[in-house]
């Protein structure tokens, strides 16, 4: 029975320790305090404000001294939109897990080699990422209006009426959903991609000879080397599906009757334009306590087995 000694720690010299301690010490120096000053001006002190206004009626204009205590929070809870602009957040992510993700998976196992007719296609796809979102919320607000977009020329080509996708409570978040994977998924498609370009190659050719077939080498050997890159993905795409407002915004405004708004909308609508600094603040706290949860949970759960 073989057994393994446990191992020891080796005590480094003390001259050769100081010399790494210096060495290591000058980009701490030189890097850290300007990236914390940025994370402390840009991160902390907005998200102190939100937190300082959420217990206060006030409308942007004069010192704060209404105080109310958790009021906004519960009108927040209690508002009649609300719980729509968290079903339509969930309803994002559950799309882009359930439909942007795979869809990027089996496009990249599809480009994943090296030639010059798959990078083009492969930049096809990337194309939408890099248009900025209002710039696409506005290009497929063309294509879907019902009096002179794309859409409804189609539909008079097949002979048949097409809907006002934007103006129906039906179908105006399944069209937002579809501007959502077309924009996002080239993102994902780079990330596995790259994961799958990093696996040796000996490793594919190896299974090939051993007669493994081509579905069983995605299954057992691409999939769990990339796992870290399904865990990065899987992350954004949470992330930013509870962040989304760019695409909303010009596509949808958030109606009809406020049936297509996400969080982060629900939070300009009625926080933001109608001046309630107090009404959006308590949703940016509830926001930001959603994105942290999430953060650790999922930090836990699976970052903790991708180390493993």
């Amino acid at each position: 029975m073989t057994t393994i000694a446990p191992s020891v720690a080796v005590p480094m010299p003390r001259r050769a320790r100081r010399y790494m301690d210096r060495k290591s010490l000058v980009p701490l120096l030189l890097f850290i305090p300007p990236a914390l000053i940025l994370f402390v001006v840009l991160v902390v002190l907005p998200m102190i404000d939100a937190a300082s206004f959420s217990v206060f009626d006030w409308t942007g204009y004069g010192p704060m001294t209404d105080f109310v205590g958790l009021k906004n929070y519960e009108d927040v809870l209690r508002h009649r939109h609300f719980g729509t602009a968290v079903r339509n957040s969930l309803l994002v992510i559950a799309i882009s897990l359930l439909v942007q993700l795979p869809l990027a998976m089996w496009v990249s196992l599809a480009l994943v080699e090296k030639r010059v007719s798959v990078n083009i296609i492969r930049t096809l796809f990337f194309l939408p990422y890099m248009l900025a979102e209002i710039a696409a919320g506005l290009i497929w607000k063309f294509v879907y209006d019902g009096n002179y977009g794309i859409l409804p020329t189609i539909g008079d080509a097949l002979g048949t009426d097409m809907p006002f996708v934007l103006g129906d409570k039906f179908w105006v978040m399944p069209a937002i959903m579809l501007v959502i994977v077309w924009k996002y998924f080239g993102f994902h498609m780079m990330i596995y991609i790259a994961g799958l370009q990093s696996i040796p190659t000996e490793v594919i050719e190896a299974a090939r000879l051993d007669g493994v077939k081509k579905w069983q080498i995605v299954r057992h050997i691409k999939l769990p080397m990339i796992w870290g890159s399904i865990v990065i993905s899987v992350f954004f795409s949470i992330i930013g599906a509870l962040q989304l407002f760019d695409l909303v915004i010009p596509l949808s405004n958030g109606g009809p009757n406020n049936s297509s708004h996400t969080i982060v909308s629900f939070l300009y609508q009625f926080g933001i334009l109608r001046m309630k600094l107090g009404f959006g603040g308590a949703v940016s706290v509830m926001l930001f306590i959603a994105c942290v949860v999430i953060t650790v949970v999922y930090r836990r759960l699976l970052f903790s087995r991708e180390v493993d």
